[in-house]
């Protein structure tokens, strides 16, 4: 009887567990294989078609395999005799010229099937299925959207999770709308106004800096490496916008998410069960999470029982008070996960992607001398001598010229990506629900059809009716993002841009090293692989 009890369990116990590893196989089948082919069928069904996927992987091995055969391809520099000018270049050197056409080796995969199977196609890296769009008039349509149907995509939570959370960024539905509800007021022009006092202090002090770096060198020229300068400057302004008195804390903080951000950009979005595994590098991204989020705490706790100041921060914590009465609907976001997430996506939208965009900006007109005096012309007759204030920066049309075709080569993201949570048309393609459209924000600011034969060159002039005039689909332009997702901190990169700017040729003449090495790269942002020397000379 004993033995026929315990025949009985062991028999008991097998089924279970074969039941389990029945349904786990059929679950992993089912996403790993019927799904996907299922939603290839649609598409094909509509003639878009792509490269063929692996189960696990997808097309990662073929993108590696692209990008490595075009890895010695990279557009180069080329010198020219010097340009005669009425405001020299800081130096006698050689004028680089270069060339603009870094997306197509960069992205030289998606060239390569955009040749292959047309301005619409479909490709996936592990799990994550892609509809990659650049057709202007798919993307016209999309940022007119304002369905429901159509948000961040769910796997950046999870993928991105250490970096970005369930910020204002990544989030949907009741959590993003609570969020930008809290957030976006934050950022109209009247608060943005009110900050640039703390943009001209901050820049004003990394130029003193500068200062002293060319008065300790005999020609009078310095060779500084701007876009360290550049982040830390974006860094101390963010800071002391969305800490107050506590900035210097938040610098701490924003060298730790530096860090991270650096991590994790080395690594492939999607391949199964990859962020679980105890790696050398995800245990180093567990502990920076962990880090930041205990600074981050701290620092609120001491807001907390110390002082009250009217800050973004306070708005922050002001909007997690009000937060438990939707806490249920949210998944069950904590109030602390609230503070935390948005603190890093403040990081990212206020910090990363200014210094970045600033730092584009000064080798571009490095590059390009005759809008250098053009910009600062212009600069010099409306400050007259002085600080630039808000009120000024709206007439500098030159530098918003120059910094919206910036913008245009350099975006700071690579691509916009939103997810259809139904099944959803734009133009005449029916998009399967759990589709991620992708916009390669690059590839389409580089269409000759859409910006013109220059498209590949520095040429500020296309802007001169601004946004509107300067291409064919001005929907085209998507440095921010599109729709009703389009990023809230805009004005504020917009008009800090300006006063950085501004400041900067004010008081500064500049040429690129001859050391500088033209080399963009994509570290989840549009970035200089080998930093940005210029040669600085004092007016």
């Amino acid at each position: 009887m004993e033995k026929e009890l315990i025949a009985m369990a062991t028999n008991m116990i097998a089924s279970v567990f074969l039941a389990g590893f029945l349904m786990v196989f059929l679950y992993l089948y089912e996403c790993l294989f019927l799904k996907p082919k299922r939603l290839r069928s649609k598409f094909e069904k509509q003639g878009i078609k792509g490269p063929s996927p692996s189960i696990f992987l997808g097309n990662i091995p073929e993108i590696k395999k692209i990008q490595l055969k075009l890895q010695n391809s990279s557009s180069s520099t080329k010198t020219t005799k010097p340009a005669h000018d009425d405001h020299q270049p800081a130096s006698n050197s050689f004028i680089p010229v270069i060339v603009h056409d870094w997306p197509s080796t960069i992205f030289s995969h998606l060239y390569q099937w955009l040749a292959q199977y047309g301005p619409n196609f479909i490709y996936s890296t592990g799990n994550i299925h892609l509809l990659c769009i650049t057709d202007a008039e798919v993307v016209k349509e999309l940022s007119h959207c304002t369905s429901l149907s159509l948000g961040k995509p769910s796997y950046q939570p999870k993928e991105r999770g250490p970096l970005l959370g369930q910020g204002i960024a990544t989030s949907n539905g009741p959590i993003w709308a609570h969020q930008r509800k809290i957030i976006a007021p934050e950022f109209y022009f009247d608060k943005v106004k009110g900050m640039v006092n703390i943009m001209v202090e901050s820049t004003s002090s990394m130029l003193r800096s500068w200062e002293t770096k060319i008065k300790s060198e005999k020609g009078g020229i310095a060779e500084i490496k701007i876009d360290e300068d550049l982040k830390n400057l974006s860094a101390d302004i963010i800071s002391r916008a969305c800490f107050g008195s506590n900035y210097s804390q938040g610098e701490q903080i924003f060298l730790k998410l530096r860090t991270l951000q650096n991590i994790m950009s080395k690594k492939f979005n999607g391949i199964p069960g990859s962020r679980y595994m105890p790696t050398k590098t995800n245990r180093e991204i567990w502990r920076l999470e962990k880090e930041i989020q205990t600074m981050i705490l701290q620092l609120v706790k001491h807001r907390e029982e110390t002082t009250y100041e009217k800050d973004l921060l306070q708005m922050i914590l002001e909007g997690a008070k009000n937060y438990g009465d939707i806490d249920r609907q949210c998944l069950g976001m904590t109030r602390d996960k609230f503070i935390v997430d948005n603190c890093k996506t403040i990081y990212l939208a206020g910090h990363e992607t200014i210094a970045t965009t600033a730092s584009w900006s000064l080798m571009l007109l490095a590059a390009n001398p005759e809008w250098q005096a053009r910009a600062r012309a212009e600069v010099l007759k409306i400050c007259r001598g002085g600080i630039p204030d808000a009120d000024m920066l709206p007439s500098m049309k030159t530098l918003s010229m120059v910094i919206y075709e910036t913008l245009r080569l350099y975006p700071p993201s690579a691509f916009v990506i939103r997810e259809t949570f139904q099944d959803i048309k734009l133009k005449d393609i029916v998009i399967p629900k759990g589709t991620n459209i992708q916009i390669p924000i690059a590839i389409l600011h580089h269409i000759p059809n859409l910006w013109g034969p220059d498209a590949k060159e520095f040429n500020p002039q296309r802007f001169q009716n601004g946004i509107p005039g300067a291409s064919k689909i001005p929907q085209a332009f998507i440095p921010f993002g599109v729709g009703t997702r389009i990023c809230v901190g805009q004005r504020l990169a917009l008009t800090q841009l300006k006063l950085i700017l501004s400041l900067i040729l004010s008081n500064f003449s500049f040429s690129l090293s001859p050391s500088y090495q033209h080399s963009p790269t994509c570290r989840l942002f549009i970035e200089p692989r080998n930093g940005i020397n210029l040669q600085v000379r004092r007016l």
